[in-house]
């Protein structure tokens, strides 16, 4: 596809040129543009980039040059040539196999490390968490790898070998083509999914639909999602999962006089297991670097960070069975203020049912999908499905997609229309 400049009733066209004649490397300057801009080469489907230049292998010294997560919970590798694709199928194949077997922690750790190389003191366990809108519980990935080419054109040789191997069924290879343009001194990248079209692409995702909610289901099995909703006096916390809830019950106790040591003894834990402490008023990084262990586990960061008698504590973020009865062991040794209560969010303000599926929107906006009585884990790729059956288009007026709660409302509205 040429690009043209409109110049009046005019077509100019615009020369392509390569990347080696530009000048551009591909590791310090394509790679790293594409790294803050994943979506430029994932288009359709949300992906956050784990890792960069993952190679924490035995025996092997490659490196895949992104290692990314899309919303469906499948490990995406991506595998970038500044021109020609010579076997890149191969060596992200090779890639893929190797990944395969990644657990959630080694996610964690992989993304902690990418983290400080781009200097963010984010935690990587809940930004992993919040991008799967997995709020507590295990995490497992989908059995599926996909992979991205990314490159400036393709041997027929390379297309023929990833049309047959998507053919096979459970693989999912993409080749994004990038072609440079040089208009006005500035650089112009054309970016376009050429396998598949786009057209083929959305039904080739639609056939695999159904394996990947049923990953996501058996994920969410063991899963307690009970939301809560707290009120303290006349302020309400609305939709809470149990750690959260912890947390600002503890907060409010702690804010009415009582210690932490005691806190701990009414949880039924070591204050060492509950909390992380250093003496001070600290932010979050004098914390880390004060604290004894690690951080990564407990709420850590600046806005979360409690004080009790000049000191600086931190609360565990893992809460197990017995959560609600600690909760309610804290609440009866508060003193008197205002009154602490709080029950499992009810406050449905709408709910549809559609081939087995109820989609529930809830008073705070929040999108809840089942299948057949269990809860859908990630929501938005069974709305996306559903969206496609009920005609609806899953991108905004801008060609931005909508998030869950937007496109969970246009599900909603279609459904109460039929």
């Amino acid at each position: 596809m040429s690009l043209y400049e409109l110049n009046g009733g005019a077509l100019t066209p615009i020369a392509s040129t390569t990347f080696t004649t530009l000048g551009l490397r591909e590791r310090s300057q394509l790679q790293a543009a594409l790294r803050h801009h994943i979506s430029a080469i994932t288009p359709g489907i949300r992906t956050m980039v784990i890792c960069e230049e993952f190679g924490d292998w035995i025996d092997a010294s490659r490196r895949i040059d992104l290692l990314c997560l899309d919303e469906d919970g499948c490990l995406v590798v991506v595998e970038l040539k500044r021109d020609n694709s010579g076997h890149m199928e191969l060596q992200a194949l090779r890639y893929a196999a190797m990944v395969s077997a990644m657990t959630f922690d080694q996610a964690v750790e992989a993304h902690r490390s990418y983290l400080r190389k781009i200097q963010s003191d984010a935690d990587p366990e809940s930004a992993i968490r919040e991008f799967l809108e997995v709020e507590e519980g295990p995490v497992a990935f989908s059995d599926t790898v996909r992979i991205v080419l990314a490159a400036l054109d393709y041997s027929t040789e390379l297309t023929t070998a990833v049309l047959w191997l998507n053919k096979q069924g459970r693989l999912d290879i993409r080749c994004v083509q990038m072609r440079p343009h040089s208009f006005g001194g500035r650089t112009v990248l054309d970016i376009q999914q050429v396998i598949p079209l786009p057209a083929a692409r959305e039904y080739q995702v639609a056939l695999r639909q159904k394996t990947i909610q049923q990953e996501a289901v058996a994920r969410s099995q063991t899963r307690d999602m009970t939301r809560y909703d707290l009120s303290v006096g006349d302020t309400d916390f609305t939709h809470l999962p149990k750690r959260r809830l912890m947390y600002q019950v503890v907060k409010e106790a702690m804010s009415r006089g009582i210690a932490p040591a005691l806190l701990a003894q009414a949880a039924q834990l070591s204050a060492d297991a509950m909390f992380v402490s250093a003496d001070g008023i600290l932010d979050a990084d004098s914390l880390r670097s004060a604290a004894s262990k690690s951080l990564d586990r407990f709420y850590a960061k600046s806005a979360d960070l409690l004080r009790f008698s000049g000191r600086t504590y931190a609360l565990s973020r893992q809460w197990g069975n017995g959560t609600i009865d600690a909760v309610n062991r804290i609440i009866d040794l508060l003193p008197g203020g205002p009154v602490v209560g709080f029950a499992p969010t009810s406050g449905i303000t709408e709910e549809v049912a559609y081939e087995g599926y109820t989609i529930t929107r809830r008073a705070s906006g929040t999108i809840e999908v089942e299948k057949d009585g269990e809860i859908v884990l990630p929501a938005k790729p069974a709305l996306r499905l559903l969206a496609e059956k009920l005609d609806i288009s899953p991108l905004n007026g801008n060609g931005n997609d909508l998030n869950t709660r937007q496109l969970g409302a246009e599900v909603i509205k279609a459904i109460a229309a039929l």
